[in-house]
């Protein structure tokens, strides 16, 4: 029949974490039948009885170990028709953020290795998984300025100098740090905790959290957050 599809739909995860002043995305090395190896985005085919966000908890999950806190949906790649030499596959992306520095990571299925990478230190991917990671980090940027997604990649409870850090590693940056701050906490939703900083050096610092509840309530008030860097 001409109208007949066969069309494999995937989905593929872009995982972020943050640490030591570093952003990272994370990778797994696959064997792809014949072929050499790869380093690639964790993902895979979506089963005819899944949606896409419950085939990408999945695959997390079964190549990774991980579990999510923050996932988004980022874009459709299809129109290279022959982004998979195997078969014509459609693949829908999504983007994850979390917290790196409390996390195990493992290998499983038909993934042999699971790695944290810079991102200006990732190599060359299997399919258009390099296109798809320069697409998610143009996305993390743009969202940072908007919404407090930043949360998701630190502790429960954080330094304030390890945020005003994240945003600087993450835009490429410098930020008046004083404005930022005064900023930051005006708008009532970063609490400062009892609890010191385990840092044996300089000033025992107070952490901060990030209160939810309270930036939710806000914006069903009308609340615009937004960061501006010169």
């Amino acid at each position: 029949m001409e109208n007949f599809q066969n069309i494999r739909i995937a989905v593929d995860a872009i995982v972020f974490g943050y640490k030591n002043n570093n952003l990272y995305v994370l990778l797994i090395e696959q064997k792809f039948g014949s072929a050499e190896k790869y380093w690639a985005l964790p993902g895979g085919l979506v089963k005819p009885e899944e949606s896409l966000s419950d085939a990408v908890i999945r695959e997390l999950r079964e190549e990774t170990n991980v579990q999510l806190t923050f996932m988004e949906q980022l874009y459709t790649f299809g129109d290279d028709i022959k982004r998979d030499s195997r078969n014509r596959v459609i693949s829908v992306a999504y983007y994850a953020l979390v917290d790196a520095s409390n996390l195990e990571i493992k290998a499983d299925t038909d993934a042999e290795k699971v790695q944290w990478f810079k991102i200006d230190e990732v190599p060359s991917l299997a399919f258009d998984h390099n296109l798809i990671l320069k697409k998610a980090v143009e996305r993390l940027k743009a969202k940072l300025t908007y919404e407090p997604i930043g949360f998701d990649l630190l502790p429960k409870e954080f330094l304030f100098s390890e945020l005003e850090n994240l945003y600087c590693t993450i835009l490429e940056k410098e930020i008046d740090r004083r404005n930022f701050r005064k900023k930051i906490l005006s708008y009532g939703f970063i609490e400062e905790t009892e609890i010191f900083s385990a840092v044996k050096t300089g000033r025992p610092a107070k952490l901060f959290k990030f209160n939810k509840l309270k930036y939710n309530d806000l914006i069903e008030r009308g609340f615009h957050f937004e960061i501006k860097f010169a």
